[in-house]
C-alpha cells in the first residue's frame, strides 16, 4: 500500500502495509531515532508527533497516516523548542541515555505548548507513564519546569 505523507517536512510515500507499525515503517525509511523498544506504547523509544501530537509510533498503523505530518526526534532535533528543552534537561542534570529520549523530549515539547503554565502536579500527571529507565520522576519534572521558564523567558525577549 502506498501511504503519502508528510515526514520530516518532505511529502513522501510510505510504502507498507496497512497493519504495520508506524515504527517499523519508519525506521525503514531511514529514521534512526524510531526505536524499537516494548512494543507496548509504555518506554517512548518509538514517540514521534503526529499532526504535533507525541504518539506511540508502536501503537499506530501505517494505514491510518495517509496525509498527516509525522516530525521525527531526528528532525525535531533542529529546533528551537528541542534546544529549550534540552537546556532544561541539562539544568535538572538529566543525561538522557538515547532509548527513551523521544517520548521525554515529544512529552516535555506537549507541555510546554499548554496555553497556561501548568502547575507541578499537571506535569506529573502528564509524563508520569513515561518509562524512568535514565532519570527519576521528579528529575523529569524538574527539567520541564526548567525548559518553560527557558521558553517564557526568550518570549518576554521576544526571540
Amino acid at each position: 500500500m502506498k501511504i503519502p505523507v508528510t515526514l520530516n517536512g518532505i511529502k513522501t510515500i510510505l510504502d507498507a502495509h496497512a497493519d504495520e507499525s508506524l515504527m517499523k515503517v519508519l525506521h525503514k525509511n531511514g529514521c534512526p531515532s524510531v526505536k524499537s523498544g516494548c512494543s507496548t506504547g509504555f518506554c517512548g523509544a518509538c514517540t514521534v508527533l503526529l499532526d504535533d501530537k507525541p504518539v506511540a509510533a508502536c501503537k499506530i498503523p501505517a494505514g491510518i497516516v495517509r496525509d498527516e505530518n509525522i516530525v521525527t526526534l531526528d528532525h525535531f532535533a533542529k529546533t528551537e523548542e528541542y534546544s529549550i528543552i534540552m537546556s532544561g534537561f541539562q539544568k535538572a542534570g538529566i543525561k538522557l541515555c538515547g532509548y527513551c529520549t523521544a517520548g521525554k523530549v515529544f512529552s516535555a515539547y506537549q507541555i510546554l505548548k499548554m496555553p497556561k503554565l501548568p502547575t507541578r502536579q499537571e506535569i506529573t500527571d502528564s509524563i508520569k507513564a513515561l518509562s524512568p529507565c535514565c532519570t527519576d520522576l521528579e528529575t523529569l519534572v524538574n527539567g520541564i519546569i526548567y525548559a518553560l521558564h527557558i521558553s517564557n523567558k526568550r518570549l518576554k525577549r521576544g526571540k
